[in-house]
């Protein structure tokens, strides 16, 4: 039997200008608020930003049958991108206005599978280093019961674009 699935997501694109005006943490703040629209992907892949405060993001999912692997549990690239994205926002949340970061590394370490009766997922950032030029991050993925599904680690740059966002 096949299924369909839909979604809604935001189209709108946010100027540089506009971003590269807002510190880091107003940005997402902004996203919270529904002010500015969220990245398309966080839609496509079915997570939400929950929380944002100074160098600490929290994301949340749920495990649904559409991100599985051929051999029926959730593809380890959805983990990446939930941990992704709470690094990533974790860092950006302490990016002063005019500057923006650009993931450099991402280390994951799987810890158990993932199947589409883990239901809610949580991904949660902190910032470990905020320098200059360069951050680092580690974030953790657990299930609603509180365990640790996979862990990851990031590098960041820091840099004032040059171009268009």
């Amino acid at each position: 039997m096949l299924k369909t699935r839909s979604y809604t997501y935001d189209p709108r694109r946010i100027s540089s200008q506009e971003v590269l005006e807002m510190t880091g943490l107003e940005s997402l703040q902004a996203m919270l608020r529904g002010e500015l629209p969220a990245p398309s992907i966080a839609n496509t892949l079915g997570f939400t930003l929950v929380k944002i405060e100074a160098g600490h993001a929290i994301f949340e999912g749920i495990t649904e049958d559409y991100l599985n692997n051929p051999i029926g549990t959730i593809h380890g690239g959805y983990a990446a991108a939930i941990l992704d994205s709470a690094l990533g926002c974790a860092v950006q949340a302490m990016i002063p206005a005019g500057m923006v970061s650009s993931t450099i590394d991402l280390g994951i370490k799987y810890v158990r599978a993932m199947t589409t009766n883990t239901g809610k997922v949580i991904a949660e950032g902190k910032i470990v280093h905020f320098g200059r030029s360069i951050a680092t991050a580690e974030a953790k993925l657990l299930g609603e019961d509180g365990k640790l599904y996979a862990h990851a680690s990031a590098t960041f740059q820091i840099f004032k674009p040059g171009g268009t966002l």
